[in-house]
């Protein structure tokens, strides 16, 4: 019996052996072999997140091609037959060329400006920590995250209304302006990461910081810009309050104002409201499938630094 034992003994020794040697706890090879490398509980909560989003965007879709008069049960039947008019009806009535166009014009130079000014903020600023006036600027801007918008609403308001800057121009600079926090955060964050030697080799060999901050350091900020870039997108192209409280002309209406007055127009039309909903959301997702090459090079170049 304690022959048994001991050869049983050596056999668990010899398989944790092998397991330590190809990289592997015991623990975990055994899950392996038990489960076909494959975790389950992880597998059956990505397919219900999976079908969380899925679900509604294919009740939306369907809701968007049919008439007034199919939308009875669940809603989820496939319509018949599909109202391919209601994209048409739904442009008509939001003009939708002109909001397009008003979002895309605010958030393309929201998105450029924001690139420019933010970085080089950044950039005074992380190479400038070592003294208090720099480093209290980086708390100072860190700690307007935490600022929620409906406190200064009412008077950014005021003050926006004052300056004649109720317009596109002004929503644009607020979009730079309230990107600063979290955009220093991420920027500052990156830049520790760059080696001084650079800018010390560039400076002895006569550049100025202004060229080796364009020549050198900017382009070296790729991942992180591409980072603010998105997030800088899709937020100026999918938000709505702050539109809402600065636009006061409907020609600059953005598109999701536009949604915004179709919906209280129509609210019962809930075909032509969605088909509008869809055309919103179109231009961004046509971007992306075309920009998600430079996406995930970005984030590999930001994981590999």
């Amino acid at each position: 019996m304690s022959e048994q034992q001991g050869l049983s003994q050596e056999g668990n020794a010899a398989t944790a052996a092998a397991a330590r040697a190809a990289g592997q706890s015991p623990e975990r090879r055994y899950r392996k072999d038990r489960h076909g490398g494959i975790n389950w509980g992880l597998t059956v909560v990505m397919v219900l997140l999976t079908l969380s989003v899925l679900l509604p965007l294919y009740y939306v879709v369907v809701t968007a091609l049919k008439t007034p008069e199919q939308l009875t049960g669940t809603g989820l039947a496939l319509p018949d037959p599909f109202a391919w008019g209601n994209f048409a009806e739904a442009a008509r009535l939001t003009n939708y060329p002109r909001a397009a166009f008003n979002t895309a014009l605010v958030t393309v130079f929201a998105v450029g400006l924001t690139l420019v000014t933010n970085s080089m903020v950044a950039y005074a600023i992380s190479r400038n920590m070592d003294k208090p006036f720099f480093k209290a600027l980086y708390y100072y801007f860190v700690a307007a995250l935490f600022v929620p918008f409906p406190i200064i609403m009412l008077p950014l308001v005021k003050q926006t209304s004052a300056l004649g800057l109720s317009n596109q121009v002004g929503l644009i600079l607020l979009y730079v302006v309230y990107g600063l926090a979290f955009n220093i955060f991420v920027y500052v964050g990156y830049l520790k990461s760059v080696p001084r030697e650079l800018e010390e080799a560039a400076l002895t060999d006569g550049a100025s910081v202004w060229t080796t901050f364009w020549r050198i350091i900017f382009p070296l900020l790729g991942p992180m810009n591409a980072t603010v870039g998105i997030l800088t997108c899709i937020w100026a192209w999918n938000d709505f309050l702050l539109p809402l409280v600065i636009l006061g002309n409907p020609d600059s209406y953005t598109l999701q104002l536009v949604q915004y007055v179709f919906q209280g127009q129509f609210s019962t039309d809930y075909t032509l409201a969605f088909a509008s909903y869809l055309m919103a959301m179109a231009p961004l997702v046509v971007v992306y499938v075309f920009a998600q090459r430079w996406v995930i090079s970005g984030v590999m170049r930001g994981s590999s630094k």
